[in-house]
């Protein structure tokens, strides 16, 4: 059975509209929001997800553990599924945009994995705490979309104060792309709604905001992700990694013509201790940018390990970033070793063609990753390797 599990601050029990851009690079251009070239009656939908979930975890005897952190915005239940009772602790989460499916697929296989009875599962659980968010915003899931489902009239009634603030710039309310009204639909990039200060409360000087400024975590399904995180931070002291798994536009490997099969990234705010990321100074001591690149290269050289397959064309997503309002920029600064899984196309552009496939390279992406910190491995790995891997190119290469 599922169970409630109520987190509480410091303790846990059991573009559209871009308004500015950044100094260091523009923010890459946000894919397609909702379009139907195929189906994706293959994939998991929230139903069904509670059925695996409940599943998986009564046949793990016990080394699953699956919890319900929080609510979304429409009252959806989001979960976690935790395995392992290692010290090295992972956050793992998918589907924060509701038609990037790929990885919630992923993670269910995963557990299925971890929670068997080999010696290598076994092993790997005495070293890891893996707490797996597979559905970040289930009302986008359901509705197949990649906003929430959040006014701005909703926000004002949660925080009076913001009354007279002009609504986040992360927020669409006009338009129709693809068929979608987000005129009548309207929602919020909830991967945008992220602070590096988790205890920040949401003050009007600082709305509508911009993509190289922070947050406000006034979207419910960003609360849940930062109260998850600092509840790990109070059992465990720091979350050492966290993952994010998403979807990207048709990109190509930088100087071929092959399509990205997915992207890495260990990037998305300057360095603190530069003079491009003073304004994060106050982080310094925890940013750990060469951790996030070990583990971007044990993904990368996992992938590339299959030889002369569509596994080896990974990339880097674009760099020079400096994106405090996603989850990865700001629990980077946070202390945790980032990495970001970019894989190609959206879930309904490439329907069930390519399923396999990219469920695959995100198992074998993050297995290496999870393999890697359990062993202590990746900390051997030089993370200099990360600058080598090639860039993503928004256009074929004529060579």
């Amino acid at each position: 059975m599922v169970k409630k599990h109520i987190f509480k601050t410091m303790t846990m029990a059991g573009l559209c509209a871009m308004l500015a851009m950044p100094v260091q690079a523009a923010e890459p251009a946000q894919p397609t929001e909702h379009h139907h070239d195929n189906a994706i009656s293959g994939f998991i939908d929230y139903g069904e997800l509670q059925k695996e979930l409940q599943r998986i975890e009564a046949n793990s005897k016990g080394s699953v553990s699956v919890d319900v952190a929080g609510q979304s915005f429409e009252g959806r239940d989001i979960y976690t599924a935790t395995v392992g009772t290692g010290d090295k602790v992972l956050l793992i989460q998918s589907e924060i945009h509701g038609n990037e499916k790929t990885g919630t697929v992923a993670i269910l296989n995963m557990l299925k994995s971890l929670s068997g009875n080999s010696k290598a599962a076994k092993a790997l659980r005495d070293e890891v705490t893996i707490v797996f968010m597979p559905m970040m915003n289930p009302d986008a899931s359901e509705g197949d979309k990649r906003r929430n489902s959040m006014t701005w009239s909703d926000v004002v009634a949660d925080y009076p104060e913001l009354a007279a603030a002009t609504p986040s710039w992360n927020y669409l309310d006009r338009g129709v792309s693809q068929s979608y009204d987000y005129g009548a639909n309207p929602g919020f990039d909830v991967n945008r709604d992220f602070n590096p200060d988790l205890d920040y409360v949401p003050q009007a000087e600082d709305f509508p905001g911009a993509s190289n400024e922070p947050g406000w975590f006034i979207t419910k399904e960003a609360q849940v992700s930062r109260d998850v995180y600092k509840s790990l931070q109070a059992e465990y002291g720091t979350v050492d990694v966290f993952i994010d798994l998403h979807h990207q536009g048709m990109y190509y490997v930088d100087g071929t013509p092959d399509p990205v099969t997915l992207s890495l990234s260990a990037q998305f705010v300057p360095d603190p201790s530069s003079a491009e990321g003073a304004k994060y100074s106050e982080y310094a001591d925890q940013y750990d940018y060469d951790f996030s690149r070990q583990l971007n290269v044990a993904a990368y050289e996992e992938l590339q390990s299959y030889g002369n397959s569509k596994f080896t064309n990974i990339s880097l997503y674009s760099q020079g970033l400096d994106l405090p309002g996603t989850a990865l920029g700001s629990y980077a600064l946070n202390g945790s070793g980032t990495v970001l899984f970019e894989v190609r196309g959206q879930t309904q552009s490439l329907g069930q063609k390519e399923k396999g496939q990219l469920v695959k390279s995100v198992e074998r992406g993050l297995t290496a990753i999870v393999e890697g910190v359990a062993d202590d491995s990746v900390y051997s790995l030089d993370p200099e390797d990360y600058e080598d891997i090639p860039l993503t190119s928004y256009s074929p290469s004529s060579n």
